[in-house]
């Protein structure tokens, strides 16, 4: 049995930012320099949503929309599920793998610790979800 929290899971300080008005191509170039598939959407220092590698493939290339001329507002999962930095690493397995989210934010009254990923669990984790679940 495992542990861990998902505040441990957090390997950023902080979540990759940007702004609903900044077209795909900006984000994308943001996702590939931090090695990451996710950045939150953010305006006045709230979520509006979340904007992953998949949104880039399914809602812009596969649309055949231009990553230069299409905004991320646009085209981001709006309003992305979240959840707190106490909740276990299994709760938060558990949750993506219901909703079929490959990325988490964490957050906790307003504040944002990060983001999650699947590629963050390991295996006893994977193991016990699949268990429990």
């Amino acid at each position: 049995m495992t542990d861990r929290f998902v505040r441990d899971l957090i390997k950023r300080p902080t979540a990759i930012e940007i702004g609903p008005d900044a077209m795909v191509r900006e984000a994308c170039k943001l996702m590939a320099e931090h090695g990451i598939g996710a950045v939150l959407v953010m305006r006045d220092a709230a979520i509006e949503g979340i904007f992953t590698e998949r949104d880039a493939l399914n809602r812009v290339l596969a649309e055949g929309r231009d990553p230069d001329e299409t905004r991320v507002g646009a085209v981001m999962t709006p309003e992305p599920v979240t959840l707190g930095p106490e909740a276990t690493a299994v709760d938060a397995l558990r949750l993506m793998t219901q909703i079929g989210f490959r990325h988490l934010p964490i957050v906790e009254q307003g504040r944002v610790y990060g983001i999650i990923s699947m590629r963050d669990f390991v295996g006893a984790e994977l193991q016990q979800a699949g268990e429990d679940g």
